[in-house]
């Protein structure tokens, strides 16, 4: 017998939850085969089983909140028999060493009468908002209620949710009575409550301010066109505007390296390295992975570490080492059709830099108006060690540079 255990990820990951089981109770497991993945405050992770078998326990449903080194499940030697009989769950719970394992799905007895197995997150929340276990049809073919099946049900009448409502410490909402229908109630996920911790953090511990300044993209543009077919045949892949900017904010770093410090405690910290931060949207939140010395990269080699990185991102494929560290990052709002915003900073970091939409827009070009293409983009820093100064020198570079931008390609 095999016990399956959180394992230990990062030295700050103490917990996670139970993202998908991709094995159900009953089926065959190879060793070193990838059954549960566990979503925590930093990436997701696949747990694996360390031996082959058959999975015959799962102590922890999706949903769960589960500790590292508690057990999740067992594997047993054998072949794929047919699935224990749910019941025997609770029967050879005793067994495990692990009342600190989540506990395991059990029968219920619910006010129809009827005889219910669900999990633990799924009737607290059913308790929570009221509603009859046995009223609702779950999704598992085994029957089992599960909290997406819980969520999926609706709201339960006010009367019966106003209790567990009135015993939250933050403001009660108010909903007319008769129209809990208007309201969908979703838990935010650990990621989803990391990242708003986190830049609650950086708000309320910095003294952030934002510079502003706007480049024309017309020199940048009309490069990218005439090296395009030239670059995609000796790299693979498109030239962007990303590894331009990312040039630009090396350059503008090592004039200004200020912006490229952090404070520590009563030290100002200035980094020596140019690990740059990418910020990219995915379903559950932005995460920002890391080019490594980017400094040290052409632009073929930026923007193909920058295609892997979001690409990880997405497919939820990202590890700690990925976005440990950084000491800038870059964030391109344009992409959504963003004009203007004021980015917070990442973490320990003294400045991000936003990128925006390029709009055409009318211009002065040597006393004349033009339409050219133009980006607005800003910089918010951190006041405590990067003055006035060197906040718009910094943003004035990097326009300089990218409406040159030849001077960054004979300079990489």
């Amino acid at each position: 017998m095999a016990e399956i255990k959180v394992p230990e990820l990062a030295e700050s990951i103490t917990e996670g939850t139970i993202a998908q089981w991709v094995k159900k109770v009953g089926d065959r497991v190879e060793k070193g085969e990838f059954i549960v993945e566990l979503e925590t405050d930093k990436v997701n992770a696949e747990i694996i089983s360390e031996e082959a078998g058959v999975l015959t326990q799962i102590l922890a449903e999706e949903g769960d909140t589960v500790l590292v080194g508690q057990v999740i499940a067992v594997v047993e030697a054998g072949e794929g028999a047919a699935p224990a009989p749910v019941e025997a769950k609770e029967e050879t719970a005793p067994a495990q060493e692990a009342p600190k394992a989540a506990p395991a799905p059990v029968e219920v007895e619910e006010t129809s009468g009827e005889r219910v197995i669900a999990s633990p997150a799924a009737r607290k929340l059913a308790r929570e908002k009221g509603i009859d276990l046995a009223a609702i049809s779950p999704v598992d073919p085994q029957g089992r209620v599960r909290v997406q099946d819980v969520a999926a049900h609706g709201t339960a009448p006010v009367a019966q949710a106003a209790a567990p409502v009135a015993a939250t410490a933050g403001p009660m909402i108010f909903t007319p009575a008769g129209e809990t229908d208007r309201v969908t109630v979703e838990k935010m996920s650990r990621r989803r409550q990391t990242i708003a911790k986190r830049l609650l953090e950086v708000k309320q511990s910095t003294a952030m301010l934002t510079t502003f300044n706007e480049i024309d993209m017309t020199n940048i543009m009309a490069l990218r066109k005439r090296k395009q077919e030239q670059f995609v045949k000796a790299n693979d892949i498109k030239l962007g505007f990303m590894s331009f900017f990312t040039k630009a904010v090396v350059a503008a770093l090592k004039k200004y390296p200020y912006v490229n410090a952090q404070i520590n405690g009563d030290e100002i910290h200035l980094n020596n390295f140019f690990d740059i931060g990418i910020a990219v949207s995915t379903e559950e939140g932005l995460v920002v992975p890391v080019v490594r010395d980017a400094n040290a990269k052409n632009f073929a080699e930026i923007e193909k570490n920058i295609a892997e990185l979001a690409g990880k991102a997405r497919d939820k494929k990202l590890g700690l080492n990925d976005m440990a560290g950084g000491s800038f990052t870059i964030t391109n709002g344009g992409v959504f059709g963003s004009l203007m915003s004021t980015p917070i900073m990442n973490g320990t970091q003294a400045g991000i830099l936003g990128m925006h939409s390029i709009v055409n827009r009318p211009v002065a070009v040597n006393g004349e108006v033009q339409i050219r293409p133009m980006m607005y983009v800003a910089l918010s820093y951190d006041h405590r060690i990067i003055d006035g100064k060197d906040s718009v020198g910094f943003l004035k570079t990097v326009k300089e540079m990218i409406e040159n931008p030849e001077d960054l390609l004979l300079n990489s």
